[in-house]
């Protein structure tokens, strides 16, 4: 059975709402970044999903969509095709490790191999990495032997933790004491570092000095997130189910009691029965999220963290009546509070509110949810029809603003920090940033939410496991600087010292003036596949080729002279510069008259200025070389003079 919508499409009756839930998330969250002037049938898609939900109501005896009971009187309303987007394609940005300062000890051909990270511990100095061919390294300050390195020593140089090699990771958590959770693509469980409190799940309280396999109450599970409290944790499992275990003081572990939990447990109660999607913890709390959407929460709940509308404790997951009706898509919590998005990108926040961390625009706390960022939504609750009394401008205003809708929130039960990442790209930050209490989101130049807690979480760890994928994607420079002397794709050769160099016309024409005169049709170079060239040597020529495609000119202080010389000939300006940059940081006293020279022949006036000056700082060791006294004689002569005017030969 079909039945007709109002504003035109047919769909079937019966569906179960946590499908057509899915089947939004799964638009959203795969097609929103395509969304452009041109690209009209994925927005058409998401008038699809909207109609979708507007024309059928929600039963609540049988959990389907049934159609309404008779027919509106009132005429059909026309939903307007969507006014053209101004906004572009943004394709997600490659994050930079580099804004966590404890990466800048690794060099950058370490940090290209990189495709995961995470940095965690209570000032961030400890960091975990993974490479590209499934390699694990630790570094950092070791504490509680959180880096699982077998010692409880301190490394400013990455370790590999050979244990792990070749296990793909899926998910990585990290608690305060810290302790470590790691879940494998193979749905194995490892845990080490901190367990005063039997947080590692392997019976004990002995540290974890280095991985173990946690399996007890696991057998024949397959982890697929880890989550960890400050020393309590969580796994879920592949098929919805989800363990705890460590300290138990507030009921985090939901058992129902308060005593320590050493191995995994199933939390059960409200959840048995119930497949979940996705955990998060706060300090000593707990939360899920259901494949429905419903929300649980369980253990501390002082500052209203659970958000069921008191502040007592829960030793069992309790359900989130405020936020009824409401499709959960991700939950997320922080020291104290919580987060939740829903399948039509609201937002949603309680909790702890001491820093503005809820973003409501003050600072007292909140029991239950409350909406944020409403001003994001439409102003009238309703799509802009045709015939209403507003101007088209209005009308691509208001869908605009219906259109941007939230996709990602963030944040750490380390921190007090909040963010999240709009439909279009925005990125806002809110709560404690950088000791600031910003109790509004504040709309930042970020371009993701990890570069907020990279730059502005107090500590700056990470809120997730960092993802780096390296795709076949590449940036404009990028792509030129690996086409260069590429014989399947250059239309062009030049022959220096009997060697190729294979280039393409194009790219010499754009980015430089020389060639661009020179590949004319009077010219007799533009008719030609091989180009000889017998002034310059091949390095040198290669240097300046190189330049062309990628800006940057590697060379030794001796050869940057003859690309100083080739620079001065083809009128380039900004290669001279960098020439002149090389010379100098490679001058020493027995190269440093030979450069004086050169700089003098090619007329740069800075340089000659620079070689001079360390030739009259070191004069006794330059005279004394050979090439003082290979010079020629006027150019002696004249820097005699010269020096002698500077006072260097007064005793």
């Amino acid at each position: 059975m079909t039945s007709e919508c109002p504003s035109g499409p047919k769909i079937w009756t019966g569906l179960e709402r946590k499908t057509i839930a899915k089947l939004k998330a799964a638009a959203w969250y795969v097609w929103y970044p395509y969304i452009s002037d041109d690209n009209n049938e994925v927005t058409a898609l998401f008038c699809f999903l909207d109609d979708m939900e507007r024309c059928f109501s929600v039963s609540g005896d049988s959990g389907g969509l049934t159609a309404p009971a008779s027919p509106s009187p009132v005429s059909p309303v026309l939903t307007p095709t969507p006014p053209p987007r101004r906004a572009r394609v943004r394709y997600p940005a490659m994050v930079d490790v580099g804004k966590w300062p404890l990466f800048t000890l690794l060099g950058a051909q370490e940090v290209s191999r990189i495709r995961q990270a995470c940095v965690f511990g209570t000032s961030a100095n400890e960091a975990i990495y993974i490479t590209q061919d499934d390699e694990v390294f630790v570094f950092g300050l070791n504490c509680s032997n959180c880096l699982g390195t077998g010692d409880s020593q301190s490394t400013m140089v990455p370790k590999k933790l050979d244990f792990l090699r070749g296990k793909k990771v899926v998910s990585l958590s990290y608690g305060s004491g810290p302790h470590v959770l790691l879940a494998t693509e193979g749905g194995e469980l490892f845990a080490w570092g901190h367990n005063g409190y039997s947080q590692l799940g392997n019976g004990t309280t002995n540290q974890g000095v280095s991985p173990i396999l946690v399996s007890t109450n696991l057998q024949n599970k397959k982890i697929t997130q880890v989550a960890c409290g400050s020393h309590h944790s969580l796994a879920l499992t592949h098929d919805g189910e989800v363990f705890a275990w460590g300290y138990n003081n507030c009921g985090q572990v939901g058992s129902g009691a308060t005593a320590n939990q050493p191995t995994p447990r199933r939390v059960t109660n409200c959840l048995q029965g119930k497949v979940v999607m996705g955990i998060a913890c706060g300090q000593t709390s707990s939360m899920a999220v259901l494949d429905n959407g419903e929300v649980f929460g369980w253990g501390y709940n002082g500052n209203g963290q659970l958000g069921v509308g008191n502040n007592g404790n829960q030793l069992t997951p309790c359900r989130l009546a405020a936020l009824q009706g409401l499709c959960v898509l991700q939950i997320a919590s922080g020291y104290a509070h919580s987060l939740a998005l829903t399948d039509e990108g609201l937002l949603y926040a309680w909790g702890a509110n001491t820093y503005g961390q809820l973003g409501t625009g003050n600072k007292s706390n909140q029991l239950s949810p409350v909406h944020i960022m409403a001003e994001k939504e439409r102003g009238e609750g309703e799509r802009p029809t045709v015939g209403s009394k507003r101007t088209r401008e209005n009308t691509e205003e208001a869908w605009h603003r219906e259109t941007d809708r939230i996709v990602e929130i963030a944040a750490c039960h380390s921190t007090h920090t909040s963010a999240c990442k709009t439909q279009s790209g925005q990125v806002y930050m809110w709560g404690q940033c950088r000791g600031q209490s910003i109790v509004l989101p504040h709309l930042t130049h970020f371009s993701c939410t990890d570069d907020v807690f990279a730059c502005f979480a107090t500590p700056s760890v990470m809120w997730r496991l960092l993802s780096m994928e390296h795709d076949d994607f590449l940036t404009v420079a990028q792509s030129l600087r690996k086409e260069f002397d590429s014989p399947e794709t250059a239309d062009l050769k030049f022959s220096v010292d009997g060697k190729y160099i294979h280039v393409h016309k194009a790219v010499l024409k754009i980015r430089c003036e020389h060639f661009r005169s020179m590949f004319q049709s009077h010219w007799t170079e533009d008719m030609k596949e091989v180009i000889e060239i017998d002034q310059f040597s091949y390095p040198v020529y290669r240097s300046f080729l190189e330049f062309l495609y990628t800006d940057n000119v590697d060379l030794p202080p001796e050869d940057a002279i003859g690309l100083l010389d080739l620079a001065t000939s083809y009128c380039e300006n900004r290669l001279k510069r960098l020439c002149q940059h090389i010379i100098k940081r490679g001058i020493t006293v027995e190269n440093a008259f030979s450069l004086l020279s050169a700089a003098v022949r090619y007329d740069a006036e800075d340089l000659e200025e620079f070689c001079f000056k360390f030739c009259v700082n070191h004069l006794t060791e330059v005279t004394q070389t050979a090439a003082f006294w290979q010079i020629d004689g006027n150019m002696l002569k004249e820097f005699i003079c010269r020096a002698s005017r500077c006072g260097a030969f007064k005793n």
